[in-house]
């Protein structure tokens, strides 16, 4: 059934509870040949971790499909894996929102990752077997979190082709976008009934000094460039990116091709919001802005129906559900504000592998975000976070989960929050099914490789 449309004609009912979707993580490392999937196992216990799923009451969910081992070899598709899933997702009533490119899943032979000229054209061809095999997909996601992941690769050099500053993100945003958009142009076209959600983070930066303020400054206007280029938006030429752009030739944004995006999906994590001062920067910021401005800020600038497409917490299944409590009841707030919520999603539903880092390493270390957590023999194990999950599913609002005791290094983390959470009653963190892989107690949140070399 085709899921119909929000938007600011569409009445929104603020009691209503906020939809949740399920999601599992499948990133690529093609340093090492292997995915998420594989690593945690779900390659093989799929079938039980979609039951499970929907045990917990939620059959949305966000899916991957590893176009790396699709076409391991350039032109030659291979869809029999795929086929087990998906085939099962539709006959079983599950709603995938499928996921064609999630950060670095292309496939090994394009070796130079989202600066290599072969990238689009392999990347339309794909798009378009996928589309004619599997017609009936109500929602797909055509590249995940093109900022980040395209910041990563093209400003950072944390992620192959491992390019840094400003001319290396534009020249992969150009590399890239224009595919999407000719992919969003295509599926208008083959899959009508479908939508298309377009997933990237949720920033919000503050500054310290001046020096930290002006950077604060660049960095928010920065946070939109992907998405109102893809949009044809152009970018401000009067604002603080403009003169950094024009040293780098950013007037080729101007010229891109525009796409089409149905749904805005926002990713957030505490570390979305930095706070910047004349030695640097760090996450989270001391004074984060409530998530429900952050949501309500992006739905007045896009006009689009939202959905918080990813979140989690690095920590005990105890701070898990602390954090899941928070932004199930900042989506309240939002949809409270008049912002068309289309759900949430805590990604992923188990727990994932080597985010600790980066993916720089391929250890199978386990990364202490799922719903269900993973043991050392990579069951799935249910917790306190799990129960939360469950209520949430079947209706129950924020105001009724549990707030547990937060744990170091979680509760440094998030000490800017509690604010915001101060009219909750809390509980002692329970002593057992505290998950694995958990932290170091002194660990600190930042976005870059930590210990990886």
């Amino acid at each position: 059934m085709t899921r119909p449309l929000l938007g600011p004609d569409k009445p929104i009912d603020p009691d209503k509870p906020i939809e949740l979707i399920g999601a599992f993580e499948s990133t690529y490392l093609p340093a090492h040949d292997r995915d998420i999937t594989e690593t945690t196992g779900h390659d093989t216990s799929w079938k039980q971790d979609l039951q499970l799923l929907a045990a917990s009451g939620v059959t949305r969910l966000r899916y991957p499909v590893r176009w790396h081992r699709v076409e391991a070899q350039a032109g030659n598709f291979d869809w029999s894996e795929t086929d087990k899933v998906l085939h099962y997702l539709r006959d079983h009533g599950f709603s995938p929102i499928i996921d064609l490119v999630h950060h670095t899943s292309y496939p090994r032979w394009i070796t130079g990752g989202f600066a290599d000229p072969r990238f689009g054209p392999a990347y339309l061809r794909y798009a378009e077997m996928f589309a004619l095999r599997y017609p009936w997909i109500q929602e797909y996601t055509l590249f995940n979190e093109p900022f980040s992941t395209l910041f990563l690769t093209g400003h950072e050099a944390i992620w192959p082709p491992y390019h840094r500053g400003l001319a290396g993100f534009v020249d992969q945003i150009l590399n890239v976008l224009p595919a999407v958009a000719q992919a969003s142009a295509l599926y208008s076209e083959m899959l009508p009934q479908a939508r298309h959600v377009w997933t990237d983070t949720c920033e919000h930066h503050t500054g310290s000094d001046p020096a930290g303020q002006d950077y604060a400054r660049m960095a928010n206007e920065r946070r939109w460039l992907v998405i109102d280029t893809f949009l044809g938006r152009g970018y401000d030429p009067d604002g603080p990116m403009a003169e950094p752009l024009r040293e780098v030739g950013g007037e080729r944004l101007l010229e891109m091709p525009s796409g089409r995006i149905d749904t805005l999906g926002l990713d957030y994590y505490a570390h979305c919001q930095w706070n910047f001062g004349s030695g640097g920067g760090a996450a989270p910021t001391p004074q984060p802005l409530p998530l429900a401005e952050q949501i309500r800020d992006y739905w007045h600038r896009y006009n689009l129906p939202c959905i918080l497409t990813e979140t989690n917490i690095r920590g005990r299944t105890s701070d898990r559900a602390t954090w899941f409590k928070y932004v199930l009841e900042q989506c309240e707030v939002a949809q409270s504000l008049g912002v068309p919520m289309e759900g949430l999603c805590w990604f992923p539903f188990i727990d994932s592998t080597d985010w600790d880092s980066l993916l720089f390493r391929c250890d199978g270390h386990v990364d202490p975000v799922g719903v269900y957590w993973l043991d050392s023999e990579l069951a799935r194990r249910p917790s306190v976070m799990s129960d939360s999950y469950a209520l949430a599913a079947a209706g129950a609002p924020a105001r009724d989960l549990p707030a547990y005791t937060l744990a170091e290094p979680v509760a440094t983390w998030l000490k800017g929050y509690l604010p915001q959470m101060a009219h909750w009653t809390w509980s002692s963190s329970p002593e057992s099914g505290l998950g694995s892989g958990l932290p170091n107690q002194n660990t600190r949140m930042e976005l870059r490789i930590v210990d990886a070399k």
